[in-house]
């Protein structure tokens, strides 16, 4: 005999095992009834429901054609990024690790970051490792392209 066991846990008892214990009986007489019953444990892994979002307030830049860019910098925008727990049962160590694009052509920089406000997290700004190679952004082509 096979057959599936389906769980529904509850979001204000959170725990750590399912004991389940199986017993098959029969009306007939057998020599060796006690191996008719299994107890099973098994450890419980609660699912996260993590919904990942950002909003920023620059949605266009226009970029200078080769060798005309200047070294000064850009417009100052924001971007905000929002990590939140849909689910009911608590998360810990969550790590977020974003890779932003710094450099351009002739390595020029194109992004640098001036604050980093956290709300209910603690963030830390690192520059890559220093055997991790930053790989520039190629120029582009764009003259043929519609939008």
């Amino acid at each position: 005999v096979s057959f599936t066991l389906e769980l529904e846990f509850s979001c204000s008892v959170l725990l750590d095992r399912a004991e389940v214990t199986l017993q098959a009986t029969s009306d007939s007489t057998e020599a060796t009834p006690q191996d008719n019953v299994v107890k099973l444990s098994v450890p419980i892994r609660y699912e996260p429901n993590l919904f990942l979002s950002s909003n920023t307030n620059l949605h266009r830049y226009e970029v200078q054609p080769l060798g005309t860019y200047t070294h000064s910098s850009g417009p100052e925008f924001t971007t905000t990024v929002k990590v939140q727990n849909l689910g009911c049962y608590p998360i810990q160590n969550v790590t977020l690790y974003m890779a932003l694009p710094a450099l351009g052509h002739h390595q020029a920089t194109i992004l640098s970051v001036s604050h980093v406000f956290a709300e209910n997290a603690t963030c830390v700004l690192q520059p890559p490792d220093e055997g991790t190679q930053v790989v520039p952004v190629p120029p582009e082509d764009l003259l043929h392209m519609d939008r």
